[in-house]
């Protein structure tokens, strides 16, 4: 770029009095590029030049549906729905000529992944696949914007080269991975724009009020769920990306105003130990190609900081589990549409450019670098099935305790990735019928091997401290599966339905006119429950075993058993008769139908030690301070998995609601210290539940009668000072050694705790991402659940912080007056994969 056009350039995008109007293609693309004309631009469509506004999601999927009409280049297809109903679109781009074989493409590139040998394909003559991923946080909308661009440009762009690049590869155009945060931001920021542009950082343009945009719907993180696959956008998403396996992938992401541009590689030493050291040789190819474009308009960046490769569940690491490069890109954000920054004012023209340049740098990196890309995805897969078959462990066996629903949430995550699961041996009623509830086998001599590792495996080990997210993620230790390892392949039966629990089709015993009764122990058994009491059904807890009769035979019912008594119901016993069978017909709740009420072991049924349940009216307070993550993890488990209602109470109302409504109330993480705690106490002490998780547990240690006491720290002699002291350059690091950013241990429960009603094992991992330590409390009864003498399970803790969690408490439960307060030390519904924690969290609302 010549100087004069650079000046113009900058004018142009860093004036503090922008006008808006100016924004057009020509601050983008050079002027000697020729467009087609009978291709749509942004502003014929949208109404507005690119960056003059905020796109909202719905003019972006009408823009692209507009270039798919026009443009023998491209096609489009919907490939999920958010929680707000909100499409998300996939554009697949290419040359005419192979828009038309695209699904003999798609298969043929999946034989160079998966086949047993590459006979036959000469990946020199394979179309290079690229997935190209934008706004998957919502408020970092650069990437979405630029989306627009991109596609105009790979659609109206007459020149040479790009044909000839089109025609050597096929490009999976994701515009936008967070539709509902990407239009609430997108409001935000149009709302309150000036026309006279104003940088005043303080401005209320670049300050979004609580949650933000940053999430989907329930205030998740959607670039955490790749491998989590817990929303419809990520479970879309990665069922694309499987459908095709692109051989790179991009994920365009914003940072801090007064960052400059980041690519990967990112940190080396903290990269994935799993990944092949070519993955990162061909990420280091590829960003010499983001460099020169960066280089060329007079960008700063930067490569070797502040980000790292090692969290398989990111969107631009899950591609190097899968033989692909994932390569991130952090844009500067201007968050409205200019902001000071201390490289001068930041323009939303500006973060567009450079996303829109390192796209474009991507698509000519993977044209020139086409054959080892593909040579290396076939590569991998190979040596994953060498490494597979010098493995001792050659499958992992689960699914065999009376929590079913957990195996089968567990495997759908594990097929989601395309990792085959496959059903034990089982025997066969007359009907041909599968009866009992046969285990689920994972080999791990199959292409997805490193993946299936990736999932199971634990460590303790780290060649680094530091960790841009948590250290591990061992899904079956977060679900609480008993996961066995075999040396040798069980017989499987491949016929058996994979999902088919062998639940009853009625309640074993018929229909009953004395009582129902239901264990705890399945996940799902809280739902039943809860729709149960939504009705207004009346309905028992069983605080001890009991034997009692069922039919021509008794059954033993655990403690924390669930008993409907039908006597006592009015005229509900038509509806509870409906309910019953419905949910015996899911087949995950075993229901038992009780004919007398004569234990022949233990109480009767009519036992006063049994306690009535009351419906949880519950309120969850959030806004400025709560950690929206954590508040939205207990709003998704209540309100979409377990259809319980529950009132979001903004913290700022605190004083005009009346707590009365409510029997419970819950705190996450988060700063309460302008709540008025008269209210709280009263409340507690006329019957109130509160639960409280994480920061919100640290709050009660203010208060004598909640009794919570932070573990005590040893004072440190002289000596020891001396000793500890340190280089001031090793500061940094050493600090953050200290971070615990997310590792699992194990907690010792009572298991006959109402908390751990339903489990069966007194042994429950818990999750882990800070370092509040708190004492077991000095009455016997009250802290249901403790951390292990040797508690570390999987992921990096420091020596110190391992010495204060052992023997700490993890659960504490206090009474006040007829009310309780039930303190967890950690997060029990970390990105709603914590299905074992889950259920504490749940017993603690209904028990």
């Amino acid at each position: 770029m010549n100087a004069r056009i650079y000046i113009i350039y900058f004018t142009i995008l860093f004036s503090s009095n922008l006008s808006f109007a100016q924004t057009s293609l020509h601050n983008y693309f050079s002027t000697d590029l020729k467009f087609d004309r009978n291709i749509p631009t942004p502003v014929s469509v949208l109404g507005h030049e690119v960056g003059q506004w905020h796109v909202s999601h719905d003019k972006l999927v009408q823009y692209m549906e507009a270039l798919a009409s026009a443009s023998d280049r491209i096609s489009i297809r919907e490939y999920a729905r958010s929680h707000e109903s909100r499409p998300l679109k996939l554009l697949y781009i290419t040359s005419e000529d192979k828009q038309e074989n695209l699904e003999e493409i798609r298969e043929e590139h999946l034989v160079n992944c998966f086949g047993e040998s590459q006979f036959g394909l000469d990946p020199a003559e394979m179309p290079v696949v690229l997935y190209m991923g934008y706004s998957v946080h919502g408020n970092e909308s650069s990437g979405g914007n630029a989306a627009i661009l991109l596609a105009y440009y790979l659609a109206a762009n007459k020149s040479k080269e790009l044909a000839k690049m089109l025609d050597n590869m096929v490009i999976l155009l994701d515009p936008c991975m967070n539709p509902d945060g990407f239009q609430r931001f997108s409001s935000w920021a149009n709302t309150n724009r000036s026309f006279q542009a104003n940088p005043d950082p303080y401005d209320r343009e670049h300050n979004e009020v609580w949650p933000g945009g940053r999430t989907n719907h329930y205030w998740f993180d959607l670039n955490r769920d790749w491998l989590l696959l817990q929303h419809p956008e990520s479970q879309g998403r990665v069922a694309e990306f499987r459908r095709w396996m692109p051989n790179v992938l991009i994920d365009a992401h914003e940072m801090g105003t007064n960052s400059t541009y980041f690519f990967q590689p990112g940190i080396p030493s903290r990269n994935n130990p799993n990944t092949p050291e070519e993955n990162f040789d061909l990420t280091q190819k590829l960003a010499n190609y983001h460099a020169a474009a960066l280089d060329s308009i007079g960008s700063l960046y930067y490569s070797k900081e502040s980000f790292d490769d090692f969290y398989y569940g990111k969107g631009s690491t899950y591609p190097d589990v899968n033989g692909s490069i994932g390569i991130l890109f952090e844009q500067a954000s201007s968050r409205g549409h200019v902001k000071e920054s201390v490289h001068g004012d930041l323009t939303f023209p500006f973060t567009i450019k450079n996303q829109l340049n390192t796209s474009l740098s991507t698509i000519k990196g993977c044209f020139d670098l086409q054959e080892e890309l593909i040579r290396y995805q076939g590569g991998f897969f190979r040596d994953a099935r060498i490494e597979a078959k010098d493995d001792k462990v050659k499958a992992y066996i689960y699914g065999r305790e009376k929590d079913f629903s957990k195996a089968i949430a567990f495997t759908q995550i594990l097929t989601g990735h395309g990792i085959e699961v496959y059903r034990t041996e089982v025997q066969y009623d007359d009907d041909g019928v599968p009866v009992g509830n046969s285990s689920f086998v994972v080999p791990t001599e199959q292409a997805n091997y490193r993946l299936i590792k990736a999932i199971f495996d634990t460590n303790t080990s780290f060649q680094d401290s530091l960790f841009y997210d948590v250290s591990t993620w061992t899904i079956p230790l977060a679900m609480d599966l008993a996961v066995e390892t075999l040396n040798d392949l069980p017989k499987i039966d491949k016929s058996v339905n994979l999902w088919h629990t062998s639940g009853p089709k009625e309640p074993i015993g018929g229909r009953s006119k004395l009582a129902y009764a239901f264990e705890m122990s399945d996940y799902k058994a809280h739902k039943f429950l809860n729709h149960l009491l939504r009705e207004e059904i009346k309905v028992k807890l069983t605080n001890d075993p009991i034997s009692i009769e069922c039919g021509d035979r008794n059954v033993d019912l655990s403690a924390g058993s669930i008993i409907i008594p039908m006597a006592i119901q009015g005229d509900k016993e038509r509806r509870i008769h409906q309910l019953v069978e419905r949910y015996s017909k899911k087949g995950a709740t075993q229901i038992f139908s009780l004919t007398s009420g004569l234990s022949p072991e233990g109480n009767d049924l009519g036992s006063p030690s049994f306690s009535f349940l009351r419906n949880p009216k519950i309120a969850l307070l959030v806004g400025d301070g709560v950690s929206a993550y954590e508040a939205g993890e207990v709003w998704h488990l209540l309100d979409k998995r377990f259809n319980i209602q529950v009132s979001l109470i903004d913290k700022r109302h605190w004083n005009e609601i009346d707590l009365d409504r409510y029997n419970s109330l819950i705190l996450v993480n988060g700063n309460y210290d302008e709540l008025d705690l008269s209210q709280l106490e009263s409340w507690l002490k006329s019957g109130g539940l509160l639960v409280t998780t994480k920061g919100g547990t640290k709050w009660l240690e203010e208060f004598e009668w909640a009794e919570i006491k932070a573990k005590e720290k040893k004072d440190k002699s002289t000596a020891d000072r001396l000793k500890n002291r340190r280089p001031y350059r090793d500061y940094q690091r050493t600090k953050g050694a200290q971070v615990t950013g997310g590792a699992i241990f194990l907690g010792i429960g009572d298991l006959s705790h109402p908390l751990l009603y339903g489990f069966e094992d007194e042994l429950i991992p818990l999750f882990r991402n800070h370092n509040n330590f708190f004492e077991i409390s000095e009455n016997p009864y009250a802290t249901p659940i403790v951390y292990d003498q040797d508690p570390l399970l999987s992921g990096y803790v420091s020596e110190e912080n391992l010495e204060k969690i052992k023997g700490s408490a993890a659960v504490m439960v206090k009474g006040h007056g007829k009310g309780r307060v039930i303190a967890f030390a950690d997060n029990p519904n970390f990105r709603a994969f914590w299905l074992g924690t889950n259920k504490l969290f749940l017993n603690a609302l209904f028990f």
